[in-house]
């Protein structure tokens, strides 16, 4: 356990480094918010929600992409794979959330939505989804561009896919619109029991993907030996 808030805080402080990119992730879901901001309360809670998906999720890709060549040097001293996933994991469901709440709280100010819990709840979940999925992408693809293209090309399908149709449905942020109109437009609980399932049954898909991509690409090979640097010569 020691190990995976050791290697939590390791992903935090890389992350802290990284002050340019922090701050423009943490403002890109404003982008979103005011881009709708005008136009009815739903569409732009929907957007704020697909920023901070976007955001969460190019986080997890930026974090596991820049810890690439130091895991296996991890695993030869000791980490387990599942102590490296889950620590990032924690870090980067920390950040999201961090990120969540000044725009909950931005939206209470500016937005008349009635559901305010339910709306808390669809920022957290969204988090909870797109943390995996960028850890995902960074582990199956060996370049930072590559993933952020997919990325956008995820984020840009779920603007575009119609949410009643079964290709919205297999959308990795499908819950946050459904959570978002249970919220805004008080449609019945059926919105809110639809989008809580799908966000948790994604989100375990998620996890146990990205969990065997790193089990394999981690697996310790029996022939592989460390030698000590102070042996004789």
């Amino acid at each position: 356990m020691i190990r995976t808030w050791t290697m939590a805080e390791m992903t935090l402080r890389d992350l802290i480094r990284r002050r340019t990119v922090v701050g423009l992730l943490f403002l890109l879901p404003l982008v979103f918010y005011l881009a709708r901001r005008d136009d009815h309360t739903g569409q732009a809670v929907k957007f704020l929600l697909l920023g901070l998906g976007f955001t969460s999720s190019a986080a997890g890709l930026f974090a596991t992409s820049a810890a690439r060549s130091l895991e296996p040097r991890l695993r030869l001293g000791g980490y387990r794979t599942i102590d490296l996933y889950v620590g990032r994991l924690i870090a980067l469901i920390a950040v999201g959330l961090a990120i969540a709440v000044p725009y909950l709280a931005v939206v209470l100010a500016d937005q008349d939505v009635q559901r305010m819990p339910a709306l808390a709840l669809a920022l957290a979940l969204t988090v909870l989804v797109a943390a995996p999925l960028g850890m995902l992408l960074g582990s199956a693809l060996a370049r930072d561009m590559e993933g952020v293209l997919l990325l956008l090309a995820v984020t840009s399908a779920q603007f575009l896919t119609d949410p009643a149709k079964i290709s919205g449905r297999v959308m990795p942020f499908w819950s946050a619109r459904e959570i978002a109109t249970y919220a805004v437009d008080l449609t019945d609980i059926g919105y809110l029991r639809r989008g809580v399932t799908h966000a948790l049954v994604c989100a375990a898909i998620l996890f146990v993907a990205t969990a065997a991509i790193a089990a394999v690409r981690l697996r310790r090979r029996r022939h592989v030996r460390i030698v000590s640097s102070s042996a004789p010569v």
